[in-house]
């Protein structure tokens, strides 16, 4: 098992390092201030990430996630995820790898036509549209996909839409022209066989975008907004992949994408022990720096343990993903869903404890990434959900 990334790898990640230090950091201070002046419910991309595109695109860091376009592994790629999750709000839009676009355009890269790739995936892998995946809903356990409850219903040449998502993220934003949609096409048929996957492009009737919802106070640019389908009516060349198969499409698209969300969590929390331990050096408290306090170190200590653990985890799954699937892996994906987050939230915790008052504000982008990380352990099904299944695939080996 060996985690050495490529020679192309190594090259993609020493120009990825330069951008972040020459471009993406810098930007961040302009990226929240021209947030802030239009206000949290303005959700207009502020100029500064086309800008980042651009320079990401001549630097030749682009679309780096799909293997098949990259010619990178999945290991490759997770190394170079975790460099853009020191600043996941704007690293992974300028590279164009940004969720839930790249889990999108891989559903499309697998399962789409010609002409829909054409129509969609094209304009996303050119990072002139953005995309939203519409399955979670408000009144049914959405951690269970089988439960998802909107209908997508075959009326001659067409399908119609009735149902209501939420926490659809990036739906906000107008550049967010695709609707990827799960929802129940054969209510009668085996429990994993009913659900069914449809292309739904902003502005068609019968569909309605409304309030974004915020996560813990944020409210994020792209939004994570309510989405109803009262009716919406779409043509039957639509529809993605086969009916019946939304849900293996789904479990198809988490794969991957779980270990970009690991990775970038990962680069979460190596930016929070780094400002933690420019803290501790700096900062003199009872006469001495709080890198001379016995307990301070001992967190340190903790936290770069925990890191360096769930990264090797990451990485094997990574690896397993590069020489098998994801039905083979689904052990490792499960562990990782969990164990990244929860690490991240625990090392952003210790170091906003350090930082005092300053880490409650936004003097720092520690309470920010606090807010990101500790979502991750909700978004793509709770920690309890994945906690079960690991549980009950170990007790099984025992049996």
């Amino acid at each position: 098992m060996n985690f050495e990334p490529s020679a192309v790898a190594r090259d993609h990640l020493e120009r990825l390092h330069a951008f972040m230090e020459e471009c993406v950091h810098p930007a961040e201070a302009e990226y929240a201030e021209d947030r802030l002046a239009r206000g949290p419910h303005d959700h207009t991309v502020p100029p500064v990430v086309e800008e980042l595109k651009t320079e990401a695109r001549s630097r030749g860091l682009w679309n780096l996630f799909l293997p098949a376009i990259s010619g990178l592994s999945h290991v490759d790629y997770a190394q170079l995820a975790e460099v853009m999750g020191r600043s996941p709000v704007l690293a992974p839009e300028a590279c164009n790898c940004a969720a839930p676009d790249t889990g999108n355009m891989e559903l499309l890269h697998l399962f789409a036509t010609e002409e829909q790739r054409q129509r969609w995936l094209q304009p996303l892998m050119d990072g002139s549209i953005r995309s939203a995946f519409a399955m979670t809903e408000p009144d049914v356990a959405s951690s269970d996909a089988t439960n998802v409850a909107t209908r997508i219903e075959r009326d001659g040449d067409e399908y119609v839409l009735h149902g209501c998502k939420w926490w659809i993220s990036g739906a906000a934003d107008e550049r967010c022209q695709l609707f990827i949609v799960l929802g129940q096409t054969n209510p009668t048929a085996e429990r994993h066989q009913r659900h069914s996957m449809i292309l739904v492009s902003r502005g068609t009737a019968g569909m309605t975008i409304g309030r974004s919802q915020p996560v813990f106070g944020f409210q994020d640019q792209p939004g994570h907004c309510e989405v109803s389908f009262d009716g919406a009516r779409l043509p039957a060349s639509n529809l993605l992949g086969t009916d019946g198969g939304g849900f293996a499409m789904a479990q198809a698209r988490l794969g991957p994408g779980r270990v970009h969300h690991a990775m970038r969590t990962i680069g979460m929390a190596e930016r929070a022990l780094e400002l933690m331990c420019r803290r501790a050096n700096d900062r003199i408290a009872f006469g001495r720096p709080l890198a001379e306090q016995g307990v301070v170190r001992r967190t340190v200590a903790e936290c770069r343990l925990a890191i360096d653990q769930v990264r090797q985890l990451v990485l094997r799954t990574a690896w397993l993903l590069d020489y098998g699937d994801a039905s083979s892996a689904r052990h490792e994906i499960a562990e990782i869903k969990i164990a990244a987050p929860r690490v991240a939230v625990m090392v952003l915790d210790e170091a906003i404890q350090l930082h005092g008052a300053a880490g409650l504000g936004d003097t720092t982008p520690l309470a920010g990434l606090w807010a990101h990380a500790r979502s991750l352990r909700i978004a793509d099904g709770p920690d309890a959900v994945h906690l079960d299944q690991l549980g009950r695939w170990e007790l099984r080996r025992w049996a």
